[in-house]
């Protein structure tokens, strides 16, 4: 049974194994950055079963005004499962006054986009605005 509470940067091994799992990697190129990442973060939902660590969704930004959800991963033998629905719709409603509820993702990742989305969220094309990163 998958059971879900709030994490932080005390388990960043459990973490980073999910990161590399995904090979998300630029996670893992500096645990001090990385671990200030979290502390400074506004909200991280981890699923677990039993003690282990299987998924997470983190949240920065205000949480009024803005809320940006700059992690949802979930380790490849728990994918399809549900957790990343569940961990997102918790996020969903936990901020759902915000103002701006902000998801980014790469383009050519149709699993993600499709999931997003299933969700209603809008993608920037259709709000006739635009983005800039540096």
């Amino acid at each position: 049974m998958i059971t879900y509470k709030k994490i932080d940067s005390s388990i960043i091994e459990a973490i980073k194994d999910i990161y590399r799992k995904e090979s998300w990697v630029t996670y893992l190129k500096d645990d001090d950055k990385l671990i200030r990442a979290f502390d400074n973060s506004l909200y991280i939902l981890g699923a677990f079963d039993k003690d282990k660590l299987v998924g997470f969704i983190r949240c920065v930004g205000d949480g009024e005004h803005i809320l940006l959800v700059q992690d949802l991963i979930v380790d490849p033998d728990y994918q399809q499962k549900g957790i990343g629905t569940y961990l997102f719709e918790t996020i969903m409603l936990k901020y759902s006054k915000a103002r701006m509820f902000v998801v980014i993702t790469d383009i050519k990742d149709m699993v993600s986009n499709k999931f997003y989305k299933s969700f209603r969220m809008t993608e920037f094309k259709d709000m006739n605005i635009v983005g800039y990163i540096r």
